[in-house]
């Protein structure tokens, strides 16, 4: 397998400051006419800032099983690029970094395309960043992706040759080998307990056309409601319910709870 180029992810802010601000005044502060400065806050403690969805960056992610184990983790993105060299200074549009979060918690960042994610992970969510830190936002939720992966292949042994490596994983479910099966689609998985969605909400990118299941367990009895198509979904406590549906209307759409209010998710079909 081809050397993978591992985004180098830097401690602090590091490299020389490119905003100054007065004493007292962080570098969100400072920089809120770049967007509009929200007073919520990621799991991190970072505040979001809000752009228009015509104006916003986008990311998607696929993340391909590596032959020694983990998952090699590529991604892309519109409307954004990866400013190292800045990181630390003032938030412009269109600029900075991404955060991995592994089963919810961040454990690294991203200056590149490419990143890799150690065995075990279950879930993985891909979040942008200004460069002061921020969290870029639509509609009050962060600009993010998340992937469920699948059981990860063990190491290979040093005396075998390795194992062909399997596509990219968009679901929870590993590829199937053998005779072809017809692609299920996409499958995302919600966990919610009490006010707290897992992981936590972000916009999921679609293709008018694509076939999405949502698989959703909930601590009390609540009802699921997708927005633009009418569809909704019982649920009741510690069951996991399921609810699949074509999108063939292209838009954001939002998929919440009615009885907590809660936005587990955004449909972005385009």
């Amino acid at each position: 397998m081809g050397v993978l180029v591992a985004a180098l992810a830097l401690v602090g802010c590091g490299g020389r400051a490119t905003t100054h601000h007065k004493p007292g005044t962080s570098h969100q502060e400072a920089t809120g006419s770049n967007g509009t400065l929200l007073p919520a806050r990621d799991e991190g403690g970072h505040r979001l800032r809000e752009l228009p969805a015509a104006d916003a960056p986008t990311v998607r992610a696929e993340a391909v099983p590596d032959s020694e184990g983990g998952w090699n983790v590529h991604l892309t993105v519109e409307r954004f690029r990866f400013t190292p060299e800045s990181t630390g200074g003032g938030a412009l549009p269109g600029r900075g970094h991404a955060r991995l979060l592994v089963d919810g918690r961040e454990t690294g960042r991203l200056y590149g395309p490419w990143g890799y994610v150690p065995p075990g992970a279950r879930t993985l969510t891909v979040r942008l960043h200004a460069d002061d830190h921020t969290v870029w936002a639509v509609a009050g939720a962060p600009v993010q992706t998340t992937l469920t992966l699948g059981a990860a292949p063990a190491p290979s042994d040093p005396g075998t040759p390795p194992a062909a490596t399997p596509g990219p994983a968009t679901s929870g479910a590993p590829r199937p080998t053998g005779t072809a099966a017809p692609d299920p689609g996409r499958t995302v998985t919600l966990t919610v307990t009490g006010k707290t969605v897992s992981p936590p909400p972000s916009r999921i990118e679609l293709k008018k056309g694509d076939r999405l299941t949502l698989r959703v367990t909930a601590d009390r009895a609540d009802t699921v409601h997708v927005h633009g198509y009418d569809r909704e979904l019982t649920l009741a406590p510690g069951t996991p319910a399921t609810l699949t549906l074509t999108v063939d209307r292209t838009g954001l759409f939002e998929v919440e709870t009615h009885e907590s209010g809660l936005v587990l998710t955004q449909l972005v079909v385009r």
